[in-house]
Parts: C-alpha cells; structure tokens; sequence
C-alpha cells in the first residue's frame, strides 16, 4: 500500500515539485495551500506524513501543527525560509519529527519523508519488547531488568508507553502531558511529570543503559536503541 503524504505548501510551483517528487518515489501526493484547505484535506483523507511549510497565507505552520497533533496521530516535516535556531526549537518542541530549511535539495527531501516513515512505522506497541537489558511486556504490564522485576505505578507505566511508542523521537513536557493526563482530562503539571519520569528513569536503567535521556530546553527522548 503506497504512503499518504500531505503536502502543504503556498509556493504552487514548489508544491508541484514536491508533489511530482514524492509521485515519483511511489508515494501518493495530496497538494494543500493555505491552513484552510490543508483541514479539509485532513477532514476527508487519512495520510502518513505531512510536509507543513511554517509560512502560510492564512496562518502559521506552527498553529496548524499543533491543532493536528491535539486531533491526529500524523508525523509531520516542518519546511521553513529560515535557518533560525529559535524556529528549529519551536518546531521540534510542538512535537515536530524533522525540519528542513529552504532552499534544499528534492532528494535529501525525499529521503527525510523515507527516514521518518521508517521510523513512524515501528511505533507501534508490540507485544513485548526488548531493549538492553530491559523485557517489557504490554500485555500483563510486567517489566524487567536482567532477573530483577520492577515494579513500577500506574502513571509511570503510561509514562514508558509513551516512550515506546515514540522510541527516538523528542517528547516535550507538553506533549507528554497531553498523552497521559490532558487526555483523561486530569490536570498534572510539570514538576509533577518531572518527578514521575525521573522516578521511572532510576527505576529502568543500569549500569550500560540510561534508555531516557534529557534534551536540555526541549524535553525527553527514549534512547534505549541507541546505546
């Protein structure tokens, strides 16, 4: 089944190449232009990746990312003027999985779009998983370390999910609350997560594996695949 990517993007001519680009690559290209017509794209299709320019005639990118992350489970690209520091940070604190700065190249474009479907794909919860030394099954809730069982709460297991499912990718402390709590229409602020996920994050780790690392200024990232 071939992907789904949105691509929304003003310039009608870059969003011809972009379209013509990703056809090309054997993916199905749907073209947006404004904010406006990118909901009602999103309202009558189901995609797998959007490419989101930040700079739009009738909004901002960073707006519409965060109206489809409260709605949806779509990976999105942020493609933006400005090599900014400032722009980067915010998009990937929204919950951005990339970020590419114009003018750029149509081929590192398309393997970005390849990157980020490959990694979205394996986010799902399998059954049990292992990673290091650590033996999680989501099935009867059980965790291990090596030999040793940890027991961990109700909260901090929801906390490890949303780890798993996200392995790799930055999770800010906002969305992190809107997956666990915000949801259930429970309020918890930050120091709270903070402590939860510093208890889960002594609990987890040993001696070769940290698996949630702090990302100074932005938030958490699993890291456990990586060591």
């Amino acid at each position: 089944m071939q992907h789904s990517i949105l691509v929304i993007e003003d310039d009608e001519i870059l969003n011809s190449g972009l379209c013509y680009n990703i056809q090309k690559n054997e993916m199905q290209p749907c073209p947006a232009y404004s904010v406006e017509d990118a909901k009602e794209r999103i309202k009558d299709g189901q995609f797998d990746l959007i490419l989101l320019d930040v700079n739009l005639p009738d909004g901002n990118g960073f707006d519409f990312a965060k109206e489809v992350i409260a709605q949806y489970n779509i990976p999105f690209i942020f493609l933006t003027a400005h090599n900014l520091e400032e722009e980067i940070i915010k998009g990937l604190k929204i919950g951005a999985d990339d970020y590419i700065v114009k003018p750029f190249s149509l081929k590192i474009v398309m393997q970005k779009i390849q990157t980020v479907l490959r990694r979205c794909s394996g986010k799902t919860i399998p059954h049990t998983y292992t990673c290091g030394n650590l033996h999680i099954d989501f099935d009867k809730r059980f965790v291990k370390n090596g030999n040793k069982t940890i027991a961990l709460t109700p909260t901090e297991y929801e906390i490890l999910e949303v780890f798993c499912e996200n392995r790799g990718r930055i999770l800010t402390k906002e969305i992190l609350l809107g997956k666990i709590w915000d949801d259930k229409e429970n309020y918890v602020n930050e120091h709270t997560l903070s402590l939860n996920v510093s208890r889960l994050r002594n609990k987890i780790a040993d001696a070769e594996h940290e698996y949630i690392k702090t990302i100074y200024g932005l938030g958490y990232k699993w890291v456990g695949d990586e060591d």
